[in-house]
């Protein structure tokens, strides 16, 4: 813990690494909570919101793709940067391909399990967007605090996607249209929450490493 704290004092004290990852979090709790809007508003509508985050998530990892390329000290490694950078984008990246699968198949209104994965994944990314600023602070015992909450939500979210993925296809007489569109919308959803998972395991190993 000593030398950690002798090589943060010589470090350069640029803080522009940690507010793009926080923007990142940030972005990412934003759309999540776009997508709940599809509850009481279209599916066009959604889509629209959620883009436009995931546009602005993009011009954030480019950034730090740009600042990565120029900057030769960073305080926490380039790797780990590009990692954590990436895995963030990629949560939000699902859930605007949700989004555009809500408006695509014409789904007027979400399924109520599509309602309690996204109501799960509003809380994994606000859990991620309170929990990223922890390392600029260097509050390390927090980050695996908040890890541990986000694994239990993607296992609660995945106990959800199962038992409608199970229940679709034990419907006799329904709709295979109806079926295909449903579980395309579920995988998506249910794959934005196991990538939460993903940054939940990346800030713990961080963690570990920098603690």
């Amino acid at each position: 813990m000593a030398l950690q704290s002798v090589i943060r004092f010589f470090l350069p004290k640029d803080d522009h690494w940690y507010d793009m990852l926080e923007e990142l979090s940030r972005l990412g709790h934003e759309a999540a909570k776009a997508l709940l809007v599809f509850k009481d508003q279209p599916a066009s509508v959604v889509q629209t919101s959620v883009q436009a985050l995931e546009h602005q998530a993009d011009d954030v990892v480019r950034r730090m793709e740009d600042a990565l390329a120029r900057t030769f000290v960073t305080p926490l490694d380039r790797e780990d940067l590009h990692r954590l950078s990436g895995a963030l984008d990629d949560i939000i990246d699902l859930m605007n391909l949700a989004a555009r699968c809500f408006s695509l198949y014409h789904l007027e209104r979400p399924t109520p399990p599509m309602v309690q994965i996204m109501e799960k994944l509003d809380e994994a990314t606000g859990l991620i967007a309170a929990s990223v600023p922890h390392l600029r602070k260097h509050h390390f015992e927090d980050l695996l605090t908040s890890g541990r909450k986000v694994r239990a939500i993607e296992k609660e979210a995945d106990t959800i996607y199962r038992s409608a993925i199970s229940a679709l296809f034990a419907e006799k007489n329904g709709d295979f249209r109806e079926l295909l569109k449903q579980k395309e919308a579920l995988d998506h959803l249910e794959a934005a929450v196991d990538y939460c998972d993903n940054v939940a395991d990346l800030l713990a190993n961080l963690a570990v490493k920098h603690g």
